[in-house]
Parts: structure tokens; sequence; C-alpha cells
């Protein structure tokens, strides 16, 4: 090696920012495993290199000894004595054995250890980086697919989106543009491995973070998400300050947040409801788009049961019973849903309840409602 080699390796540790004395170190160690293996020697060795002129040398370690019983590691005391006087039993004397033609094994041996670790820098960098963005969206480029990924490029690195984290209403074409929301981020032996999710909860989350200031500064807060993606999701908001108004700020004026949400997501219904701490309202809330009549808490079996009126029970069940799993999904509560007629028959229906103090106002829904362009 030479001094071209010590600026190469200067130049790598500004642009690579790796640290130039690992790697010198990491030759060192590589090249008394090369000399050993290249000149048959047992005796233990120390490889050192020059740091200004990259100039490499060998040196053999040998104990000082009274008697000597083994040359490769150990040297007569009175044979040290006469390389410097001040050697005693025990000491450790180093002579140099550098071989003539070990320049060609180390250049050999410097290229394969800055290879392989440049790489494995490139690969930390790119780890470090994804590490901080787990649980965030970012927007790759879809480049291939087979039974098992959809590998979508996200600059520094590919991604892997599994069949089962893919949404069941699209199709995924080369060179597509899309949002995807990092599940995991893994260290392998091929680098690092991102796992991206266009179904998990926490994409409508962070959509709506991107959407939405008042979410992104903290003035609204989402405090619940539940979906079955690519046909219907809940979300539950909440702002502290009563001017706010949680559930307009996410709709938007005429419905452009949330319709820009709903587009992203490839026609998914999204119903906004305003969170509660009171368990009876916020069931309510989060059976819309339906009325909800009354609501019975069983604290014990974190239960509750819902009187809706008769015209709105499928409403409130919803389609294979989509809108009661997810509000349930949503609030945490099991909810029991029962007609007024089926309640009354029950003996269960206070017709005194005040509707208006169970549900949010009903201008919030149909806000909801015409930004979901609600069938």
């Amino acid at each position: 090696m030479n001094n071209e080699f010590m600026d190469a390796l200067a130049s790598i540790e500004r642009d690579k920012g790796i640290d130039k004395e690992i790697i010198l170190e990491a030759i060192e160690q590589a090249l008394i495993t090369g000399y050993k293996r290249n000149f048959n020697s047992a005796q233990n060795v120390r490889v050192d290199i020059d740091r200004e002129t990259g100039v490499i040398r060998v040196y053999a370690r040998k104990e000082v000894v009274e008697e000597v019983f083994d040359i490769r590691l150990e040297i007569a005391i009175e044979e040290a004595k006469s390389i410097n006087p001040l050697y005693d039993v025990d000491d450790v004397v180093e002579i140099e054995v550098t071989p003539r033609d070990f320049g060609r094994i180390a250049a050999q041996t410097a290229k394969q250890v800055v290879t392989q670790r440049v790489r494995e820098a490139e690969r930390g960098i790119i780890y470090s980086d994804f590490i901080d963005r787990e649980e965030d969206i970012m927007t790759g480029i879809v480049q291939r697919q087979d039974h098992r990924f959809i590998y979508v490029d996200l600059g520094k690195v590919e991604a892997l989106m599994p069949v089962g984290e893919q949404m069941p209403n699209e199709s995924y074409k080369h060179n597509d543009r899309i949002k995807a929301y990092i599940t995991k981020v893994e260290k392998t032996t091929k680098g690092p491995q991102i796992m991206i999710s266009r179904t998990h909860p926490g994409l409508l989350k962070r959509l709506f973070e991107l959407e939405v200031p008042e979410i992104y500064d903290g003035t609204v807060e989402i405090k619940s998400v539940s979906r079955e993606a690519g046909e219907r999701s809940k979300i539950s908001v909440h702002a502290d300050d009563e001017d706010v108004d949680p559930v307009g700020s996410c709709v938007g004026p005429r419905g452009q947040r949330v319709q820009t949400i709903v587009n992203e997501l490839k026609g998914e219904k999204i119903d906004i409801v305003k969170w509660s701490a009171d368990p009876q309202v916020y069931v309510a809330n989060a059976l819309s788009p339906s009325k909800v009549l009354q609501v019975t808490v069983s604290d014990d079996e974190k239960m509750t049961q819902v009187v809706v009126p008769d015209y709105q029970l499928s409403l409130a069940i919803g389609k294979r019973g989509q809108n009661a799993r997810l509000a349930a999904k949503l609030t945490g509560w099991k909810i029991d849903i029962k007609s007024q007629t089926d309640a009354e028959e029950l003996g269960i229906y206070d017709a005194n309840a005040p509707i208006e103090e169970i549900q949010q106002d009903e201008d919030d829904y149909m806000d909801n409602i015409e930004g979901n362009k609600e069938d």
C-alpha cells in the first residue's frame, strides 16, 4: 500500500462517514490471518500499517523466557538482551518478519476489507435512517411483484409489502407511486429489511396527520382507529379546546380533507366520530352513521346494549356486521344492538332517554357522511 491508498481511505471517510482508523485496524487484523495462512506460520504476529505512508510491517511477538521450548513463540533471555539490554523475563519482544512479497497479499486483503466495510457502513446508515421511520409513512414506487411480496423502491432500499398487507380493492402496477406504512425495520445478513403495509390502521392515522393541520400541531388528537382496509374505517378524535370542532377539522371545508384521504385509499369509506370519556356517548357516536336512542353500560363485562330506531337497525349493524364490528374495535366495548320494537318488548328501552345527549350533533354526522359520499 502507498500514499494513494491512504488518500483513498481519507476520501471514503469523508464520503461514506466511515472512520479511517476503523478500516485500518480491520485491515491489520485481516493481514494477520493472511500472513499465517499464506506463510504457514503458527507464531504470534502483529501487523502495523504506518498511518502516514501506508507502509506495512509484520512483527513476530515472542515471550522472553529462561529456557526456550518453542522458538516460534519464545526467545531466550540472552538473545533478547542482545537486542535490547532492558528486556527481562516475561517481556514480549517484537521482531520484524515482513515477507518480501507481502505487498500483493496486503493489496488483495485491503480491497476485500474496504469493500466489506463500505457495504456494512452503507447498510448501517440505511438501517439508522429507516429505524426512525418505523410506524411512519413513506411514498415509494412499485418495482415488481411475485406471489409473496410487492417490491417498492423507497429510494435507498427496496421495501417488501406482503400479500396480507395489500388492499383488496387495489391493483399495483410497475412504476405506480403509493404511500405505505412502515411496520417493521430489521437488520439481516443481506442488509436492512423494510416491511410495509397498505392495510395497517397506522396508515390512516398518519394520513390524517399529514392532511389535517390541527392534528399535526396537537390541537386535535386521534384517540383510536379501527379499519377494515379497502372497505370502511372509523376514527375517533378529540379537542381539549371546546371552541375547536375536532370532527369538522378532519372533514375540512366541503369535505376536502377527508375526501383526499378517501381518494388515497381508493374509495375506502371513513367515519369520523367525536371521542368521549363517557362510554354511552362514545359508543353512540361510534355507531355513525346510525342514530342511537339509548346506550346501557355494563362495566363488569365491558358490554353495552344499544337501542336504535327500527328503520336504522340494518344501518347500525352494517353489511355483514361491519359497522357494529368497527365501532366495537374503535371503543373497546362489546356492543349488542337492539331495535326499538324489540327493546320495548324486552322492557329495556327507556322512551324518555334524551337522544340529543347520547350522540354528537346530527350536523356533524351529515358533514361526515357528505365528505365520504355515503351510500
